[in-house]
């Protein structure tokens, strides 16, 4: 199972957001890429950086048995997931810019020290979990504009 914590694997997500440019082609969702490498560098600070975040009752319910479908095999994310409203992003920016951010924070996961990270809806993850779910994000924004 890929993880952003080898290092080929960052090495690889890094040169495919270098790929992403404001005419990448939108494969589907609603999304622009500005909104999308916000959207990602938002979450992955998140990932990194956050403090036990609440743990909602629907993800109290079906949070572990979703996060297991998820990350039992090397699938894809499906399209079109729902996100949480707080990483939803309106308008436009500087993509470079914030490509470089979100190139900053995958290269953070070399040192990373957020273990016990409780997700809002998956709850308390393992970090091989985190590293999972991060690679599968990633890749899931990459591949819809085509990267």
């Amino acid at each position: 199972m890929k993880t952003v914590f080898d290092k080929a694997t960052r090495d690889s997500l890094i040169s495919r957001i270098r790929q992403v440019n404001e005419n990448s082609p939108r494969q589907w969702g609603k999304m622009t890429v500005y909104q999308m490498v916000k959207h990602c560098a938002t979450w992955e600070a998140w990932i990194l950086e956050s403090k036990p975040n609440k743990h909602t009752l629907l993800g109290m319910i079906f949070g572990k048995m979703a996060l297991k479908n998820m990350l039992k095999d090397e699938k894809p994310m499906a399209r079109n997931v729902p996100t949480s409203a707080a990483f939803k992003v309106q308008g436009s920016g500087n993509v470079e810019a914030q490509k470089a951010e979100w190139i900053a924070q995958i290269e953070r996961y070399a040192h990373y020290v957020n273990h016990g990270f409780v997700h809002d809806f998956f709850g308390k993850m393992t970090t091989e979990q985190v590293g999972r779910l991060a690679y599968k994000h990633t890749d899931h924004h990459l591949r819809q504009f085509n990267c």
